[in-house]
């Protein structure tokens, strides 16, 4: 097994699920997992240009997106929490998704991680 192989390609080469609820699982994924940047947008606390700002600087420095928007005074700390709670609230795994989406289970969802572990960890330790 490819050390890098992500759970859902080895459900489809398990047979399990099929290419197309890969798709579905992480548009879901992609529409519940919103960026702190969109969050503070759509809230009307940060213009699209404060946030391509922080997004420039983040590629610079390599710290959080809120470290630097409190930095640079775009957010209080009080709206960094809010804006992290709502993240952390909203998100979604790829194993939920497949759940939400009625694909599998939640055993069948679990019995399928724990495989997929149990591989990865032999195949690290092959390396």
């Amino acid at each position: 097994m490819n050390k890098y192989m992500r759970f859902g390609r080895f459900l489809v080469e398990q047979g399990i699920i099929d290419a197309l609820d890969i798709i579905k699982a992480r548009l879901l994924q992609k529409k519940n997992n919103l960026k702190m940047g969109e969050l503070a947008r759509a809230k009307g606390w940060l213009t699209e240009e404060d946030v391509l700002k922080i997004l420039i600087l983040q590629e610079e420095t390599d710290e959080k997106f809120g470290v630097i928007a409190m930095k640079e005074k775009l957010l209080a700390k009080e709206q960094v929490e809010v804006l992290l709670k709502e993240q952390e609230d909203s998100h979604i795994l790829f194993g939920e998704a497949l759940i939400h989406l009625g694909v599998l289970s939640e055993g069948e969802v679990m019995t399928q991680l724990r495989e997929f572990n149990k591989l990865k960890v032999q195949s690290q330790l092959q390396v």
